[in-house]
């Protein structure tokens, strides 16, 4: 079983690969390579991780989904072409096994939440709800009430929205790739993101009993 650090990255966390590095990576995976794949959990599994934690709202439910994502990487590594960067398609299987699991856990009615700390619910950007950070200490209080709110209230939301926020707004991923996550239109993905983003605004201020400025 694989061992993954349950703990949530900072923004700089990963060690990019170059492409000539990854399509190296690739060839060793598809020789079935142990070292290699030691290489690609550690590069990538932070990543996963911290997509599945929020999208899931539970750790130990994360971090089992994504053992099962690197493995089944690793058996099927064949299929990759390399049409996306590794990085996507990683993000693709991740998204399909996550919606699976929701759909597990909602059949039997036992999807639980816990609080993920240290996240960057806070700092939800790029025509997001949340600006900077208070400076002043009650402002900062009125803060951290918000960065709670922003974590309830993505959870509230409905699949698809919660999906299109953490791959846009949390992970910071660009609409090509989340284009070849989801497959969806491009189009598509900015109007039901902005959507998403009013859903949430929506329920952050319904949680905090205040008006966001935008």
């Amino acid at each position: 079983m694989l061992e993954l650090d349950d703990s949530v990255p900072d923004e700089d966390w990963v060690s990019q690969l170059s492409p000539e590095e990854e399509a190296r990576l690739v060839e060793r995976l598809k020789k079935r390579d142990e070292a290699a794949f030691s290489q690609f959990v550690l590069v990538y599994q932070q990543r996963v991780y911290s997509l599945l934690a929020r999208m899931l709202g539970n750790r130990e439910e994360a971090k089992d989904v994504a053992q099962d994502v690197f493995l089944t990487v690793f058996k099927n590594i064949d299929s990759f072409r390399g049409d996306s960067k590794l990085s996507t398609w990683l993000y693709r299987v991740a998204v399909n096994h996550c919606k699976n699991k929701i759909k597990y856990l909602d059949r039997r009615n036992t999807r639980k939440h816990d609080v993920i700390d240290d996240t960057r619910e806070g700092a939800v950007s790029d025509g997001g709800v949340i600006g900077g950070r208070p400076a002043r200490p009650d402002e900062a209080a009125q803060g951290n009430e918000l960065e709670q709110a922003v974590r309830t209230a993505l959870a509230s939301l409905d699949e698809e929205h919660r999906q299109l926020i953490v791959l846009r707004d949390l992970e910071g991923l660009a609409y090509e790739e989340i284009v070849t996550i989801t497959g969806l239109p491009d189009g598509t993905v900015k109007s039901r993101l902005h959507r998403a983003r009013a859903a949430l605004k929506d329920a952050i201020e319904k949680g905090v009993g205040w008006k966001i400025a935008t």
